[in-house]
């Protein structure tokens, strides 16, 4: 598909756009600082300036370890523009994961905070690159000439913010290409090292454009999303996606839902982004029936149960459902703010524009008939490069001709709209059934007193794997576990039906991902710890 004319295909290019539309627009709202369009646009070519003036050229790998805001931006853009490629760090990285990630994606450059939240970024540095206290090159990270910090705690062979900026730098032109590498995204590593997912700018932004225009996003539109811009979710979904709409990004460092409340009311936000533990902690928190919100759509990947209450309880009734991985920039298909509300509750989502949904059988490789689940496979302009650096890797998972195997399971309908059936890791199969765990959770937050669910599966010596459940109840809620068990036998399959359930708090101590998704190995390891269990039989 030639995306040529439809939107801007490079970030810079984007925001030269919409601040020419809309310069007096805000562009990013966050606790680290606010800006509009016109001096997010000028704050770009400043610091362009300035990388240019430290050396950076087409093809550096410069990593950025910021939480949200205006400068992440600003650097995203920058760093783009000159044809470099940004290295976005997880803020919840650990010292040896993110000289992990330094030294994988060669990074010649880091922009850090000295401290963010309850990290340390400046004792970490120093303990995985001692030669930041002396000199740089060190020789545990090779390729980084360069650090810059925000904050007080400047080691002595790096430098200031305000530093890099005031060194001379004479104003330099833009010159990117929309087919030049725009981030190397790293994936979450759940299985192995993270792997750095390479995605251009073309893939990126149009990914950005269609999403935001299926989403329902105009000018002037105040877009909440408390996604953490080192995911692509944060990146394209959200930081670019307002680019391309000139619309108000209002972000967080943090997702909490009472503060994610008070920010929707008082920035006056028309849209959010969300799963479905961020959708619930929203719909569960006490504040919500005194904040007054004026919610038009939401983005959301999420159960059938969870997007109607979004719609119904917290007004959003323009609610699309999207599918995506970081391979794929990250949205693959999406329904649309104007389709039926059935359609879009149900997650039937039509792919984007010129994107290629096949949905094959995993051990022959066939295509499967409409309607039946397989493994989905994705080809199109949002497919990536590939992993940086790993030819073996990329080859596992794109084919010669384009393909992308994604290793999730889905159906397509006769009318080619994808409905998203589960990871394929972490299907459960109970005898020779397979059990989507998206559909018993789906099934137990329709429970009244169960404010949200994670099914997992556990060992068992007859049936191979059965699902175990955990739930928080809604405040003030004493539900008993064989209660519920029982309450579930009578809506689902017996197959589908917990064998297990246990009551806990709340899912951060257990496993939450920065983006605010349980994380499901370490629940299936809680939960085989419980049964005093080791792997299945």
């Amino acid at each position: 598909m030639n995306l040529t004319g439809i939107c801007p295909l490079t970030a810079d290019a984007a925001l030269r756009r919409a601040a020419a539309l809309a310069p007096d627009v805000q562009a990013v709202v966050s606790a680290q600082g606010s800006a509009t369009y016109a001096e997010l646009d000028a704050e770009v070519g400043a610091v362009r300036a300035a990388l240019a003036a430290a050396g950076v050229r087409r093809g550096d790998h410069v990593a950025v370890c910021l939480g949200n805001g205006p400068r992440w931006v600003a650097l995203l853009v920058a760093i783009g523009s000159l044809g470099a490629v940004t290295v976005p760090v997880n803020t919840r990285f650990r010292a040896e994961e993110v000289a992990y990630v330094l030294r994988q994606s060669r990074a010649r450059l880091l922009f850090t905070a000295d401290r963010f939240l309850s990290s340390d970024f400046a004792a970490m540095l120093r303990e995985v690159c001692p030669g930041v206290d002396a000199s740089l090159p060190d020789p545990s990270l090779p390729d980084l000439r360069d650090v810059v910090v925000l904050g007080p705690d400047v080691p002595s062979a790096a430098r200031s913010w305000e530093e890099f900026l005031a060194a001379p730098a004479p104003p330099v032109a833009p010159r990117s290409a929309p087919d030049d590498v725009l981030l190397i995204q790293y994936t979450s590593g759940t299985t192995s090292y993270p792997k750095g997912v390479l995605l251009t700018h073309r893939s990126m932004c149009a990914d950005a454009f269609f999403s935001g225009a299926r989403l329902g996003l105009r000018a002037g539109d105040r877009f909440h999303s408390a996604r953490p811009f080192f995911h692509a979710a944060g990146s394209t979904l959200s930081v670019l996606a307002c680019l391309q709409h000139a619309a108000t990004l209002v972000t967080m460092d943090r997702f909490e839902a009472g503060e994610a409340l008070r920010l929707m009311e008082a920035e006056r936000c028309t849209h959010f982004s969300g799963n479905d533990t961020i959708a619930l902690m929203l719909l569960n928190h006490p504040d919500l029936p005194r904040r007054r919100l004026r919610l038009r759509g939401a983005w959301l990947a999420a159960s059938p149960t969870i997007v109607r209450r979004v719609i119904g309880e917290l007004g959003a009734s323009e609610c699309v459902a999207g599918y995506g991985l970081s391979e794929a920039s990250p949205n693959v298909a999406q329904s649309a703010w104007w389709e039926p509300e059935d359609v879009r509750a149900a997650g039937r989502m039509l792919p984007q524009p010129g994107v290629e949904v096949a949905v094959r059988d995993p051990a022959t490789g066939l295509d499967r008939p409409a309607g039946e689940t397989g493994e989905i496979f994705v080809r199109g302009w949002n497919v990536m490069r590939g992993y940086y650096a790993m030819p073996a890797e990329t080859a596992e998972v794109l084919s010669p001709d384009g393909w992308l195997s994604t290793g999730d399971l889905g159906r397509l309908g006769p009318d080619g709209r994808l409905e998203f059936a589960g990871r394929a890791k972490e299907i459960i199969r109970v005898g020779g059934e397979n059990v989507a765990p998206a559909e018993v959770e789906d099934v137990l937050h329709r429970h009244p007193e169960i404010r949200q669910a994670a099914v997992v599966g556990v060992p068992d010596a007859r049936l191979m794997e059965v699902p175990f459940a955990f739930v928080v109840l809604g405040e003030g809620c004493r539900a008993d576990p064989e209660e519920i068990l029982g309450w579930a036998r009578e809506r689902l399959a017996g197959f589908k039906a917990p064998r297990h359930l246990r009551v806990v708090e709340g899912f951060e101590e257990i496993g939450m991902t920065a983006s605010s998704k349980v994380q499901k190995r370490h629940l299936a390891a809680y939960a085989r710890r419980l049964l005093d269990l080791a792997e299945a039989p």
